[in-house]
């Protein structure tokens, strides 16, 4: 019965995902928003919706390993499985804002989230509010300074929805979020309770990869149809987001406490190495691009952590 739960709530906050971002963008464009503005912020937040709204919820009613662990296991399952699928299927070119922009936004997020929890085993709302105040800095720069950004496919004008249709998808889209969050939840904490297997490693290896699915299925799509190229900035961004936006918020309305200390001693590692084993791949064996066997590598890497992890 719990992993029913947890299927029903990751394919309702997946649907809900995306009736919020078609009904977001298009919303945006009628409103004559351009559409770098809606890029690196409409899409960004409504891709990061089902996270964000797992992680509250999990804060909320108590359970914070749930909120942590969902955002650092979608971090790893971004790099370590979606991008891995994504560049054995198809090779991607690894672009100058990857140097200058995207990396380096991402590991600072990165160091800077450890830093706040790592001593003190907690995310205040102070730090919360300053992730969310780097993250709004971030957004000023990427829109008025930075001139590359990949537009998504909603741009299209023939994908532009009706007022009517995007207040259905507004309210449909709320409330799958709401309705899959509160399934996913409460089958996570079920199984947990009913294996003797901590929350941590439930939010690691099965809510964190459910919650990743979005930007897995709009990865391989995006392959198949030829319809633009996938920019390793992309996955970056999305991580990006789950630190600063995800995690910040969710501190900001409810204060983080790490339960399981296997999440600082083990998982946060992981998300650590992970972000860093990019840029060296990059290198290695064919410059500026990500191919195939970067990808069996990240793959490789990830089905270690996962082993580990449940094993451990």
């Amino acid at each position: 019965m719990p992993f029913i739960a947890i299927f029903v709530g990751i394919v309702l906050l997946i649907k809900g995902g995306d009736w919020l971002m078609r009904s977001a963008v298009s919303l945006s464009l009628r409103l004559n928003i351009p559409k770098i503005v809606i890029g690196m912020t409409v899409v960004s937040f409504a891709t990061s919706a089902p996270e964000l709204i797992v992680s509250i919820k999990s804060a909320l009613l108590g359970h914070p390993d749930l909120a942590l662990g969902n955002v650092i296991g979608s971090n790893i399952a971004n790099l370590g499985l979606v991008l891995a699928i994504t560049i054995i299927i198809s090779p991607i070119s690894v672009n100058s804002n990857f140097y200058k922009t995207d990396w380096p936004m991402m590991m600072s997020a990165t160091i800077l989230f450890f830093l706040f929890i790592f001593f003190d085993h907690k995310l205040s709302v102070f730090e919360g509010a300053i992730m969310f105040i780097l993250l709004i800095c971030f957004l000023f720069y990427l829109i008025f300074f930075q001139t590359e950004t990949v537009i998504d496919d909603f741009s299209d004008n023939k994908n532009i929805l009706s007022f009517l249709q995007i207040a259905y998808y507004l309210v449909v889209g709320g409330f799958s979020l709401w309705l899959g969050s509160e399934t996913l939840i409460k089958g996570a904490v079920a199984l947990a309770q009913e294996n003797g297997v901590s929350e941590r490693i439930i939010s690691i290896s099965i809510i964190s990869v459910g919650t990743s699915i979005p930007e897995l299925s709009a990865s391989v799509i995006a392959i198949i149809n030829k319809e633009k190229a996938i920019s390793i900035g992309n996955l970056i961004g999305s991580n990006i987001f789950n630190l600063l936006a995800v995690l910040g918020i969710t501190s900001i309305i409810a204060p983080v406490d790490v339960v399981d200390m296997g999440l600082l001693d083990n998982d946060i590692w992981w998300m650590i190495g992970f972000s860093f084993l990019i840029l060296p791949l990059v290198f290695i064996f064919k410059r500026n691009q990500l191919s195939r066997i970067e990808g069996l590598i990240l793959l490789t890497i990830y089905f270690l952590f996962i082993y580990i992890l449940i094993s451990g």
